[in-house]
């Protein structure tokens, strides 16, 4: 009988390649705790998102470049997943946030607070440690999407935030009466924000997701001056109007030096036409990450308090929205590897 041992085992795997990445899962460190047990082999792969949408594909090449191992007649794989961090230090957060992803828009009435919902709701449900900031400080409406009224009793010193969908949620919505205007200046924003991130109990989260307010304000200024962010998304409506608006939203986001990682358009058909969106990022230069039909029950869905991803997960807009969550979060995992790749290279280029 043939001893299978581990170097025949990762010599295998490291013919095994990340689609996305382009590196084999040994180099990459995916592959751990492998244990041999006769002929039968164990071993977990870790993956860099629990949302990588290619997770099938790379389990089903792993098993079968093990199999090929001679000796081997089992094999065993647990996927699993490690969120890599930006590598940004984010010195106002006490908690590590691993991944900063901020959604925009030029304009309010996008659904863009609709996104964001949806969005931590897909990465939460594939595994990950999602968080949701509402800085939409003068409209908060993720509360209600979310179907939470109120915070968990906080700490000494400190906002615990509730929790919904496997999502924890942050909003100003959860401190003023229902109804009650706020007409803040300025610096009042600012300081409203930044104890949103200062004065809560975040924990260690893989994404924040963080819902702006509409147009190039105050707030995005100061949540891109307080945390460093991974990367913004916009979101427009198809027609020509939206797509201009939105087309400001992405000319702030490169001023304040925050990666674009793409462009969404929502409410795509009859009413608001199509193909805005796509044309907005082509001539950006930034990937179009897909466009939402646009479907009633979304709106209902919202209203309730039960995200349209989880109310009804197979129709149109639901499965749209998985998908582009599933190419945030692979965007997020590139951009993080090759960050952590080029201080490697630095710290390597120092050295020598």
């Amino acid at each position: 009988m043939t001893q299978i041992t581990k170097d025949a085992v990762l010599a295998a795997l490291g013919n095994v390649m990340d689609p996305d990445l382009h590196k084999d899962l040994v180099t990459l460190g995916m592959i751990r705790d492998v244990v041999i047990e006769g002929d039968t082999v164990n071993f977990s792969i870790f993956l860099t998102t629990p949302a990588c949408p290619m997770k099938g594909s790379i389990k089903a090449d792993a098993l079968q470049a093990v199999e090929k191992v001679e000796g081997v007649k089992t094999v065993n794989i647990k996927m699993d997943a490690d969120v890599p961090s930006d590598g940004k230090n984010r010195g106002l957060v006490d908690t590590p946030i691993r991944n900063a992803i901020a959604v925009g828009s030029g304009k309010g009435g996008v659904g863009k607070s609709t996104i964001a919902v949806n969005l931590a709701v897909a990465l939460a449900t594939s595994g990950a440690r999602v968080g949701l900031l509402d800085a939409d400080i003068y409209g908060p409406n993720i509360p209600t999407m979310m179907g939470v009224e109120k915070l968990p009793p906080p700490t000494k010193d400190k906002l615990v935030p509730a929790l919904a969908h496997g999502v924890k949620v942050m909003s100003m919505g959860f401190l003023v009466k229902p109804g009650q205007p706020l007409i803040w200046r300025g610096a009042m924003l600012h300081s409203a924000i930044r104890q949103f991130l200062t004065d809560v109990v975040w924990g260690e989260l893989d994404y924040l997701i963080i819902d702006l307010p509409p147009g190039t304000g105050d707030a995005p200024l100061t949540l891109a001056q307080s945390l460093p962010l991974s990367g913004a998304i916009l979101v427009t409506l198809p027609q020509a109007v939206s797509v201009e608006d939105a087309s400001r939203g992405l000319g702030m986001f490169e001023k304040l030096e925050v990666p674009l990682l793409g462009v969404i358009e929502n409410m795509t058909g009859d009413v608001f036409g199509h193909g805005g969106g796509e044309a907005l990022a082509e001539s950006a230069g930034i990937p179009f990450l897909g466009s939402v039909p646009m479907n009633g029950f979304v709106r209902l869905a919202g209203d309730q308090g039960q995200p349209a991803l989880l109310a009804q997960p197979d129709s149109d807009a639901a499965v749209a929205m998985q998908d582009i969550a599933e190419k945030v979060a692979q965007a997020i995992s590139i951009a993080a590897l090759d960050e952590n790749a080029n201080k490697l290279d630095l710290k390597i280029n120092i050295t020598e």
